[in-house]
């Protein structure tokens, strides 16, 4: 008999919600082994936690992190509804995944823990919509407040990313679809308005400042 790829400890202070959720791991009994969550815990392929929360308060995000902490799981949250601000917040907590409990069906439980068992993480795509539009907002925010406070502009940090990347004027011109000298042009007005030294020190301010 192969020994289960994935340890996972469901945690849900609803006893109905609970039976069900392991009913359906237990479809799985090739690839998943169930523990109780009161004991110490078999630590094999990172021992993935479960959890189901309805409602994603302050009180269940304590939880969360005290579940990563105390225990060192991987988490996988199944809850109803979450917002960009609180998908951020469960992530920050240790959250490798998140299944919309509308969703859950027993293909998708064991795909989410095996995939959290590797270190690795998922979202629902709706949600992953979110997320980037929170990320673009954020984004345009930082450029817009740079631009106000005198930083770099976002001509300037589009060519200040790719110096940090290690491209030369010729391959930044290339990949900003610039001529050679417009790409000396703005490192000439960035680095003469912020009273920088050269490129590299242009970097290290943008990176220090928080700008990339």
């Amino acid at each position: 008999m192969s020994t289960p790829d994935v340890v996972v400890t469901v945690y849900d202070d609803d006893p109905l919600s609970r039976a069900g959720v392991i009913a359906l791991l237990e479809r799985r009994r090739d690839t998943v082994v169930l523990l109780d969550p009161d004991a110490d815990g078999d630590r094999r392929n990172g021992n993935v936690g479960l959890v189901v929360i309805d409602l994603l308060d302050e009180f269940a995000l304590a939880r969360l992190r005290k579940l990563v902490i105390d225990t060192d799981r991987r988490l996988v949250l199944v809850t109803g509804e979450l917002d960009e601000a609180q998908v951020q917040l469960v992530i920050d907590a240790g959250v490798q995944s998140v299944i919309w409990r509308h969703q859950v069906t027993a293909e998708r439980l064991a795909k989410a823990v095996e995939t959290a068992s590797r270190g690795e993480g998922h979202i629902p795509g709706d949600l992953l919509v979110k997320v980037l539009a929170q990320l673009r907002r954020i984004r345009r925010d930082g450029a817009e407040k740079s631009a106000e406070t005198g930083g770099p502009t976002r001509r300037e940090l589009a060519v200040l990313e790719l110096i940090a990347d290690g491209l030369d004027t010729k391959e930044i011109a290339e990949q900003l679809s610039y001529s050679e000298r417009t790409v000396k042009g703005v490192l000439h007005e960035l680095t003469t308005r912020l009273r920088l030294r050269n490129r590299a020190h242009a970097v290290a301010f943008a990176v220090r400042e928080g700008y990339i």
